[in-house]
């Protein structure tokens, strides 16, 4: 592996974490897509799940009075459910429809996000687990286990506080199952775990940078630009495919 490629994904890396640290989630929707077109998909996969781990573990640290395992816990379950049916895509399914898969997704939920269309409030809290089924699938397959679980919250009117801690609560145990599926799947090669040790202070530089801006960037229109990157990148991804 040369030098221009580890550059290269190191940058991809400290743009996804930084967007994760400081929006509470993207890093898989933002890295997955340019990591695919790098390295390949098969590694950028397990990538990606060692990083959203570590930032995870990192946040938590310092977040874990406003973690509430009461809420998340039906997203989790469906999740775990999901996540083996997403490995089999992974693994049995050619480059070029996973990448038009992930593509959709990135352009359906850049979409939503910057029109956030007025859905009816849900109130009944089983519909999570099939939320969280979908979002295994995604986060599986392809890293992408944030829209489903962004989409559940929304409907359900979680407010800002809640919101970003439900998603740590909810991101730590099913990133973490995410990565050891990933193990099992082999996908744990000597280049996968090589570019995540020249990128961990990279990591660790995003996180810190991300905490800073969260304080004194406006979040939304952050997010509305993130957003219709994720668009531009899901278009070039499903014509690429």
């Amino acid at each position: 592996m040369d030098f221009s490629t580890i550059t290269i994904v190191a940058a991809i890396i400290f743009i996804s974490t930084l967007t994760r640290s400081t929006l509470g989630f993207g890093d898989g929707l933002l890295g997955m897509p340019l990591l695919t077109i790098v390295v390949g998909i098969e590694a950028a996969t397990p990538l990606i799940a060692f990083v959203a781990t570590t930032i995870a573990v990192t946040i938590l640290r310092s977040n874990w009075h406003q973690v509430d395992i009461r809420i998340a816990w039906r997203l989790i379950i469906g999740s775990l459910a999901g996540i083996p049916v997403g490995l089999f895509l992974l693994t049995n399914i050619p480059d070029t429809i996973v990448k038009s898969i992930l593509g959709m997704v990135l352009v359906l939920f850049g979409l939503y996000n910057l029109y956030t269309p007025k859905l009816p409030e849900l109130n009944d809290e089983r519909f999570a687990f099939m939320f969280g089924f979908v979002a295994g699938i995604l986060g599986g397959a392809y890293n992408t286990n944030g829209p489903p679980v962004v989409i559940y919250g929304s409907i359900r009117r979680w407010p800002p506080i809640l919101f970003r801690a439900t998603l740590q609560t909810y991101f730590f145990p099913t990133g973490f199952m995410i990565l050891l599926g990933h193990g099992f799947a082999g996908l744990w090669t000597r280049d996968v775990v090589l570019l995540y040790a020249y990128v961990l202070p990279i990591v660790f530089l995003a996180i810190w940078m991300g905490g800073t801006l969260n304080k004194h960037i406006a979040t939304e229109q952050f997010g509305r630009i993130v957003y219709g990157l994720l668009v531009v990148i899901g278009i070039v991804i499903i014509v690429s495919g």
